[in-house]
């Protein structure tokens, strides 16, 4: 298959760049508007009893959970100030109505919550006219200029307000990523290629993946919601694995040119090799991410269709507009050197060869101290403690973090923030007997422990609402207490509860990823072992590299959780710890760091395979496989590494922790598993690594992935004497 497609692609390779360009230039022209088409957040699910409680309450009640919160502050005068209650309720009801749809303020309500402690500041909540999230954010923006009033200050927050500020703040911060993470890769990809023209090729696949992952993104939002996160992972991971891709194909490309290959032949061969291997990291890193469309939530789907798009296209153009840009370049691939270039042909022996062999040399030392050391860098995860996103997330100056703050700090109580239970009632929700039914039920859940009010907040039709406040944070394990509480209550005869608010939406979240993460990992598990099989033709080894991606993911975590949520190293990154975590972040993170595990595994374990076909010696195979792919993965995981650590200092926290949990990742893979404990286990494992049943052996030989070089092995993989092999310090 690859062989033809080499064939192909080599003989109308002028064609092919023709029509990459056209797909360039169509694909950045549709794609540059997808962020208008997006959603702010995503974190929660569609079909959740929250959500519904929600839009129940949208259609039954003319006042609902405000869109938008407008705090408003005088430095000399008070809410008892009849100046002050003038210009701000002048100001209000000025705004058009058919963008503004409700309001309310301390004046008209006199509710004591919406009074700052000193009296000085006062809050306005403001329902926006839209069915979506968009169409609301639509509403602000033709009113977002328009709040202030002369004499006060004016800060807008709230959900509308807040997610707009996220939305802007994740496209400025990708900006910066791109125009910090470009010039850097450049300079890193002249240093492994030594000439202009070879490291820019990998940086055009990227392009090209990024550019065509927006086009994607923006047509599937005309069908589905699609969260404004989702740029982040498609600009740094189709950035990221495009430049993995295009390098493993142009070094191979030149290897290939370096032993007399040229042309057709070059191309077949580099596509039958490397490109067939750049096929199934790209598979299998698909299918890792397939699984976080499993989720009921906007986020992570968003994240998956995403992911998928980055990585098939990265790979699609890895293999033939890269191929096609080889074939037309030719020898001048090596042109615009800046130093004499190395060669390409791996060695035989060197360092990566004698470290393998160094390793191998004490296995169970090697193996018990990197394990050992996993388990304590994971330590810290069992002290996790998950929360939902709110605007703390973002930085400092954003008036959507200074509204949450100013409502926490100078504020009794969040009027914003309440338990809504709303009720379907069997019957008119004016009637005597439904009317003292409710009064009864409102007292019911007042008395609950942990409530300071329970009040009726409206009763249309045959619905109603009963609001209660609380103390304490919106998203906590003792609010979630509370809510069990409440939802205990017995309800009016007939009637069915729905319970809303942000507490309501953050157990939902959890009650459904928990419901779901089982599937998840069980997918994950059986896809994995599956690709892992083709790819290496053994039972066991797929086993050793789920247990290893594990071990490396505990540890991820652990660091992540010590990091974020107890506020080490906050300072140097830039955050204020929430003292938790958003629970769909290590979701995504898992299935997005496994299938990337699996890049380097399918890259370094191919070659291995191929030489233990070759030598019949496990010791020999291993060292030799290092020897070949130890500096490419190496070089690979260093230039991933850029893009996703610019993201770790982006101004949002969602981004930030992205960032840092993959260059954690990465770096914990390319190190302590790829360098210690796949020399060690493979060492331990021998023969027997290889093994599979006689039926499996044959599915195997015909449709399993094995690369080779057509070169005779090298006399230094031949098991090496005592004194040949560097003892391990």
């Amino acid at each position: 298959m690859f062989e033809k497609l080499g064939v192909f692609v080599y003989t109308w390779r002028k064609a092919m760049l023709g029509l990459t360009l056209l797909f360039a230039v169509v694909a950045g022209a549709y794609g540059v508007g997808v962020f208008g088409d997006m959603v702010p957040n995503g974190f929660e699910a569609r079909d959740a009893e929250s959500r519904q409680a929600a839009e129940l309450a949208e259609k039954a009640f003319p006042q609902r959970a405000p869109d938008a919160v407008i705090v408003y502050r005088s430095a000399d005068r008070t809410v008892d100030d009849s100046t002050f209650r003038t210009a701000v309720q002048n100001r209000i009801a000025a705004l058009p109505k058919d963008v503004v749809t409700g309001s309310v303020d301390f004046w008209t309500t006199g509710a004591p919550d919406l009074a700052s402690r000193d009296r000085h500041a006062t809050y306005v909540g403001l329902n926006l006219a839209g069915a979506d999230d968009n169409a609301k954010q639509d509403s602000y923006l033709k009113i977002k200029d328009k709040l202030g009033v002369d004499g006060l200050r004016s800060v807008r927050g709230g959900n509308t307000p807040a997610g707009y500020e996220a939305g802007n703040q994740v496209g400025s911060d990708l900006g910066m990523a791109e125009g910090l993470s470009f010039p850097v890769l450049f300079i890193l990809l002249v240093i492994v290629f030594g000439g202009l023209v070879a490291a820019s090729l990998p940086l055009v696949v990227g392009g090209l993946s990024i550019l065509g992952s927006m086009a994607v993104l923006r047509l599937l939002a005309q069908f589905t919601d699609i969260s404004v996160f989702a740029m982040s992972l498609v600009t740094i991971l189709g950035l990221a694995v495009a430049i993995d891709y295009g390098l493993f194909i142009v070094s191979r490309y030149r290897e290939e040119t370096e032993r007399g290959r040229e042309g057709a032949d070059a191309i077949v061969h580099t596509l039958a090799t490397a490109g067939r291997t750049v096929a199934v990291s790209g598979i299998t890193v698909a299918v890792a991410l397939a699984s976080m469309s499993f989720f009921p939530f906007v986020f992570l789907k968003s994240m998956s269709y995403g992911g998928i798009a980055a990585v098939l296209l990265s790979m699609v153009f890895s293999l033939i507009a890269l191929p096609a840009a080889l074939g037309v370049l030719g020898h001048r691939v090596n042109a615009l050197s800046l130093w004499k270039q190395r060669s390409a042909v791996p060695g035989d022996g060197g360092f990566w060869y004698r470290l393998a062999h160094g390793v191998m040399r004490r296995p169970i030392a090697v193996t018990a101290v990197a394990v050992a050391l996993l388990l304590v860098l994971a330590a810290p995860l069992l002290k996790i403690d998950f929360g939902a996103n709110d605007a703390r997330q973002l930085p400092e100056t954003a008036e959507g973090r200074q509204v949450f703050e100013m409502l926490a700090d100078d504020f009794d109580g969040d009027g914003a923030k309440t338990i809504d239970a709303v009720l379907k009632l069997s019957g008119p929700a004016d009637a005597p007997a439904q009317q003292s039914e409710i009064a009864a039920y409102a007292t019911r859940l007042d008395s609950v422990a942990g409530v300071r009010n329970a009040q009726i907040t409206g009763a249309e039709g045959t619905m109603a609402r009963v609001s209660v406040s609380y103390d304490g944070a919106a998203v906590s394990k003792s609010s979630r207490e509370l809510l069990d509480r409440l939802r205990a209550q017995p309800k009016p005869p007939g009637a069915t509860a729905y319970f809303g608010g942000e507490t309501a939406a953050y157990d939902d979240t959890l009650r459904k990823l928990g419901a779901v993460l089982p599937w998840m990992l069980l997918y994950i598990a059986v896809s994995t072992y599956l690709l892992l099989f083709l790819a290496f033709g053994s039972v066991l080894l797929p086993l050793k590299a789920i247990v290893m991606n594990l071990l490396s993911l505990s540890a991820t975590f652990g660091i992540l959780v010590w990091i974020f949520q107890e506020g080490h190293l906050s300072g140097v990154l830039g955050f204020d710890p929430t003292g938790n975590i958003e629970p769909n972040m290590p979701i995504m993170l898992f299935a997005l760091i496994f299938g990337l595990s699996m890049d380097y595994e399918v890259f370094l374990l191919s070659r291995v395979r191929e030489q233990y076909d070759r030598l019949g010696d496990p010791t020999a195979a291993v060292a030799t496989g290092v020897q070949r792919t130890g500096r490419l993965i190496t070089s690979a995981a260093l230039l991933m590494c850029v893009p996703l650590a610019a993201m770790a200092f982006s101004q949002v926290l969602t981004m930030k922790l992205f960032g840092v949990g993959m260059v954690v990742a990465i770096v914990l893979d390319a190190t302590i598993v790829r360098i210690l404990l796949v020399p060690a286990i493979m060492r331990l494992l021998g023969h027997a690594g290889w093994w599979a049943p006689g039926p499996l052996r044959k599915f195997y030989a015909r449709f399993g992935i094995q690369e080779s070089d057509g070169e005779p092995a090298p006399a230094e993989a031949q098991p090496p004497t005592e004194s040949d092999v560097p003892a391990l310090t």
